[in-house]
């Protein structure tokens, strides 16, 4: 008769989150994590300092983006410079005026690009032969 022993019973050896799931995680509320994951998440920040200062400036823009507020961009162009999502922010920078645009105004371009989908399925469908008449022609009939 066999008798278990406790190293026949312990549990099995841990093994760290895939790179999908570690993104998942770092960008999850912390208070709905489970205790490991919490765990390999502040053992990740101190052991990958970087990587702690990217989330948090990325954390910040998107709370940024899902607050509309565009006060606040400026200081998180110069909170991104010292971080390695630098060239992000440069991307960003560039285009400053249009990025608070879409921030504080309550403009959605979503209607318009399911018109664009509607005419080039429709332009599809003629094999790209009709011309403007036959096309203005199509829409507007099946509207």
């Amino acid at each position: 008769m066999m008798v278990a022993t406790p190293s026949s019973t312990s549990a099995p050896p841990w093994r760290p989150p895939s790179i999908n799931r570690t993104a998942w995680l770092l960008q999850a509320d912390p208070s709905t994590l489970v205790a490991d994951d919490r765990r390999f998440l502040d053992r990740l920040r101190v052991e990958a300092p970087d990587l702690a200062k990217s989330v948090a400036v990325a954390t910040r823009f998107v709370d940024l983006v899902r607050r509309r507020s565009g006060e606040s961009l400026e200081a998180w162009f110069a909170a991104v410079a010292a971080t390695p999502l630098a060239k992000f922010a440069v991307g960003l920078e560039r285009d400053r005026d249009a990025l608070r645009g879409t921030i504080t105004t309550p403009w959605l371009t979503n209607p318009v690009e399911g018109q664009i989908g509607r005419l080039k399925m429709l332009k599809r469908t003629m094999f790209g032969r009709a011309g403007f008449a036959l096309l203005r022609q199509r829409a507007l009939t099946a509207t």
